[in-house]
């Protein structure tokens, strides 16, 4: 069996290093999602502080790398597609994933607030379009869709160019540092202004980062191990202040580089997506750790289910396992927050739910697990009757 349907994603023609890419990022984002699942529980977390550190120490770029990924693909999308085309694909493989997993999450917290005061109403509902960090993990959906969306909008039918693209994303950038530096709420135009500028960067780079000289140029360890010294310097050195802003129960946490020095953010943003990017160059040209491709494949949909299964998996650890050892919770919540999306997302592939990612129907990767299963059965078959064969060849 291939639960993971690896055969089709790995047999596919695409740029392996933008997988390798997004499935470095979110599993990254799915550590720090594990950290907040299991924060508040009455764990010993301060009993193991590298687990808090790895946390803040990764946090700096994990977001901004997937809106510059998503960035590199907008013009070649458009020419392929045209402005409409490119949308309507969005709110297939965006923003209806967004309202249908958004809202089964707030359902489910609805239904759990009588148990656990979680703070949601119906309103959490109208807050995955207007005020998605209402929602939690869905902001990112929302600003995906709406800034794409945009972006394309400017770039289609004003045929403004990426440079001046990225000119008008760092005016939004700065609108983003007075929102952070004043805690003002606008909602989703929040996550617009902060993340459009990485949008456009992508955008603007494609021709480079696309080229396939260029890959080859890329892929080098004389690129790679000065970004990784770069990256691990500059990281220690705002994970100091973001660690002491937890200590000190300043309201931002781990995010105070961010919030207060939002340029800097930008910065350190910028040069850990540039080493995870030279990293991913390198494990195409190795390929190594397929396995990394084929989580960076099904990106969006673990991001769809990861609180829901990691929130579901902490509590059969909690009352069926009994475990509370935190180094073990924190490796089998994790890994559950990674690998049941994609599980599930291609066994809803192949017994027609698909509906519940999509409103198209993926019609040639339907097709590809319909064919994969009757291949299984006929050749499970075929080692049954050779089996039987060979048992009453040796009783005769």
């Amino acid at each position: 069996m291939d639960p993971f349907n690896s055969r089709y994603i790995l047999n596919e023609k695409r740029w392996l290093w933008i997988d390798y890419d997004k499935g470095i990022s979110i599993i990254l984002v799915g550590f720090g999602h594990c950290f907040a699942t299991l924060n508040d529980h009455a764990l010993p977390l301060d009993k193991y502080p590298f687990i808090n550190y790895f946390n803040t120490f990764m946090y700096g770029f994990r977001m901004p790398l997937f809106f510059i990924v998503s960035g590199l693909l907008v013009g070649r999308s458009l020419l392929k597609k045209g402005w409409g085309g490119y949308v309507s694909d969005r709110v297939n493989n965006i923003l209806y994933p967004l309202l249908i997993w958004g809202s089964i999450q707030v359902t489910v917290r609805l239904l759990s607030s009588r148990y656990t005061d979680n703070g949601a109403t119906p309103w959490n509902y109208l807050h995955l379009l207007t005020d998605p960090r209402q929602d939690g993990p869905f902001w990112y959906l929302n600003a995906l869709f709406f800034i794409g969306s945009i972006y394309a909008l400017i770039k289609a039918k004003l045929k403004l160019p990426a440079w001046v693209q990225v000119i008008f994303g760092l005016g939004l950038y700065s609108v983003n540092a007075w929102i952070k530096m004043t805690d003002q709420n606008f909602g989703f135009l929040n996550d617009i202004c902060e993340y459009y500028f990485f949008f456009a960067l992508g955008d603007l780079v494609s021709n480079i980062m696309l080229g396939e000289g260029n890959i080859q140029r890329f892929t080098s360890w004389k690129i790679f191990i000065p970004l990784a010294i770069l990256f691990i310097g500059i990281q220690y050195y705002f994970t100091k202040d973001n660690l002491l802003s937890i200590q000190h129960g300043l309201k931002y946490g781990m995010q105070y580089t961010e919030y207060k020095q939002p340029f800097w953010f930008m910065v350190e943003a910028l040069i850990g997506c540039a080493a995870s990017l030279s990293f991913s160059f390198l494990l195409q040209r190795y390929k190594v750790f397929t396995f990394i491709r084929i989580v960076g494949y099904h990106s969006l949909f673990v991001y769809c289910m990861q609180i829901i299964t990691m929130s579901a998996a902490r509590i059969f650890c909690f009352k069926v396992l009994h475990l509370y050892y935190v180094p073990a919770l924190v490796l089998i919540v994790w890994s559950a927050g990674i690998f049941l999306p994609i599980f599930f997302y291609n066994f809803c592939l192949k017994y027609g739910m698909w509906w519940l990612y999509t409103f198209k129907k993926p019609k040639k990767q339907v097709e590809y697990m319909k064919t994969a299963s009757i291949f299984w059965f006929n050749r499970n078959k075929k080692d049954i009757l050779k089996e039987e064969k060979e048992a009453m060849m040796n009783t005769n």
